[in-house]
């Protein structure tokens, strides 16, 4: 696909396509890469790799042309000279879409990712930093990026990156024992090291928007709508803050309306700073020996650690205290207004914006008009209508 972030010149640059080619053979890996169990991730990892070593060459062009937008790389692989050790199965193809850029290769690449969890139908996981997001998705929703991809490129420019869309970062396919994985990664909206307390997925729509009680039951569940409002949550920042992420908003969302698309969401996190602090406190006093057991595990893959790549940037940087952070990485925080009930730190983003009012929304829409009626406030509406509700509703989440 197309580059449009890193941590290394700017939070966002321009893409840079592919030429189309065919490889049908190993070539030996430049670096050490991490093996996964799951056979898909150790070929996505091995393949993003190989595949940026591979492009290191290609210039970037001066202008884009319709053809970039559709360029791709795909490899075929019999695996028959790896050894065991390499822990990749003996045959699998891979296609990307990638971004030409060491430290987006560094974060996928070198250790186990942070987290990995089920959602929905598919696979989520972060990078081992922290900085980035791959997520599973459709065929069709890849279908859907290639025809939103160069709209999608023109909107970013001409907003100067100023924009609460998802970084979109590069797309592939890996296909294992003939089955396709399409994998899709991104920018983390959330911070790589403020730990989230809560969060919320808002759609501007109460019906059926109520976390069920096994998803109350996570650690850190997603509430939704109805949440938000029982739990009788606000945002506090200033007014100008609130004035900047409403244009931001307003802009994107006439994007989405432009391109018939519907039924996104706004991702809102919440830092908590003074439970972070009294947290930080109760783990200082505990005993050493948990400390140096911590070191010696999970913190030894930390991004802490990485001499290159996101994590590199970062932690070339001052260290940052209790609730600070850096705008240039963390490009969706918010801090706070002076005077809040709680001191806090708001990371707010727009996902699920491949969705578009087609026949089969038409068909829900339908369907659950029936069921609910004609006002209820259902999520499966025409992107207009989507539109306003969802700008009405994200602009009293405000205190």
């Amino acid at each position: 696909m197309a580059s449009l972030g890193s941590a290394s010149s700017s939070p966002m640059v321009i893409l840079a396509p592919k030429t189309k080619t065919k490889k049908k053979h190993f070539v030996q890996q430049k670096v050490k890469v991490f093996r996964a169990s799951d056979p898909v991730l150790s070929v996505f990892m091995w393949g993003v790799n190989h595949s940026i070593n591979d492009l290191s060459q290609v210039p970037v062009p001066v202008m884009l042309l319709p053809d970039d937008f559709k360029a791709n790389t795909k490899i075929k692989v019999n695996n028959h000279l790896l050894t065991s050790t390499e822990n990749l199965p003996g045959h699998f193809k891979f296609k990307e879409y990638c971004p030409q850029d060491l430290d987006y290769q560094v974060s996928l690449t070198r250790s186990p990712p942070a987290s990995v969890e089920e959602q929905g139908e598919g696979l989520l996981l972060s990078s081992y930093d922290r900085t980035l997001v791959v997520k599973q998705i459709s065929s069709e929703d890849v279908a859907d990026m290639h025809n939103i991809l160069s709209e999608y490129h023109q909107h970013i420019v001409k907003c100067h990156g100023s924009t609460l869309l998802p970084q979109f970062l590069g797309m592939y396919r890996v296909a294992v024992d003939n089955e396709e994985t399409y994998l899709i990664v991104m920018r983390n909206m959330f911070s790589h090291r403020l730990v989230l307390h809560r969060k919320y997925d808002l759609k501007g729509s109460l019906v059926s928007r109520e976390a069920s009680d096994k998803e109350k039951g996570k650690d850190l569940p997603t509430f939704k709508d109805m949440d938000f409002r029982n739990n009788m949550q606000k945002v506090y920042v200033t007014e100008e803050e609130k004035e900047k992420l409403m244009e931001k908003l307003n802009r994107d969302v006439e994007f989405l309306v432009k391109l018939k698309i519907m039924d996104y969401s706004l991702l809102l996190g919440i830092h908590d700073i003074g439970r972070a602090e009294r947290e930080e406190e109760e783990a200082e006093e505990a005993p050493q020996e948990e400390e140096q057991e911590a070191e010696n595990g999970a913190a030894a893959g930390s991004y802490g650690n990485s001499p290159e790549g996101i994590a590199g940037y970062m932690s070339s940087c001052k260290p940052l205290g209790p609730g600070e952070f850096d705008p240039y990485v963390d490009v969706y925080a918010v801090k706070s207004c002076a005077g809040a009930p709680q001191r806090e730190i708001y990371f707010m983003g727009l996902i699920d914006v491949l969705t578009q009012y087609d026949t089969k929304k038409k068909a829900a829409h339908a369907a659950k008009t029936v069921k609910h009626g004609a006002g209820a406030e259902i999520s499966t509406v025409h992107p207009e209508q989507y539109a306003k509700r969802f700008r009405d509703f994200i602009s009293n989440i405000f205190a």
